[in-house]
């Protein structure tokens, strides 16, 4: 990764990171290290609240992994053994005001489990921005509809075929992309002239908590998409938490790297 940040610095400066639906900063936390070097971060997101609790976020994981944290009123300065990376951030709706965001100074622009929520068309407004920006692209954790559980149960695909449907419904962005956003994404960034690689980032899930979390949640995504099948779906949750003990799921998600 580093050797792909060092191509895309411009003439040796710092790396300039447009980190889009940012959340808690776990997406710089994960990759600012691996990326090395001098580093600038804008993140953004809708919710302020969010943004406000990056500080204390930011200082938590700083101490917990021996970095110097220099924190300012809008701003952090973290430094690590051969990286270091100014982090600015902005309240911004990426649903409806895409244009407010800005991507002119991006070299790298990256999300993680975005892509699957928004639709066709906002998809091409952003890379219509990115391609303008002469950006590269790291986008992690999109869905892609492969759902594996052991041990099988019968209701298990009329319960997938639902709660599928549930993920493609509006999440603000137009009808969601779902499983289909990493091919869809891929495809569109290589017709741009973008070299795309792509690699499996799947959840395996074999504790008992996170299984259940996700059984509960499938089945209220299902029973909300197809009401009258409520019977069907409160078997599968039996049978889901009867096999608890030695149950796991695979989850599918892709990482997809867009590079000029």
């Amino acid at each position: 990764m580093r050797g792909m940040a060092t191509r895309m610095r411009r003439d040796g400066q710092a790396l300039d990171v447009l980190d889009l639906a940012c959340g808690t900063g776990a997406n710089l936390r994960a990759l600012a290290p691996r990326l090395g070097g001098a580093q600038r971060w804008l993140l953004v997101d809708h919710d302020p609240r969010l943004l406000a609790a990056l500080p204390g976020i930011f200082a938590a994981w700083s101490s917990a992994q021996g970095l110097v944290l220099r924190a300012e009123a809008e701003s952090l300065r973290v430094e690590g053994p051969d990286w270091n990376a100014d982090v600015r951030w902005r309240c911004a709706d990426l649903a409806s005001a895409l244009e407010a965001v800005p991507f002119a100074d991006a070299q790298l622009v990256t999300a993680a489990a975005l892509l699957d929520l928004v639709s066709a068309s906002w998809l091409d407004a952003l890379f219509e921005r990115l391609q303008k920006a002469k950006a590269a692209a790291f986008f992690a954790l999109s869905v892609d509809g492969r759902v594996s559980w052991d041990p099988v149960v019968e209701e298990d695909e009329a319960v997938h075929r639902l709660f599928a449907a549930h993920q493609r419904r509006d999440k603000g962005f137009g009808p969601a992309l779902g499983g289909e956003a990493p091919a869809m994404a891929a495809a569109r960034l290589a017709a741009m002239g973008y070299g795309v690689s792509q690699s499996r980032s799947d959840w395996h899930i074999e504790d008992m908590a996170m299984l259940q979390a996700m059984i509960d949640g499938m089945g209220s995504a299902a029973l909300e998409q197809e009401p009258n099948a409520h019977a069907l779906i409160q078997a599968w949750r039996t049978r889901r938490s009867a096999s608890l003990p030695y149950g796991r799921l695979q989850v599918g998600h892709v990482d997809l790297l867009a590079l000029r």
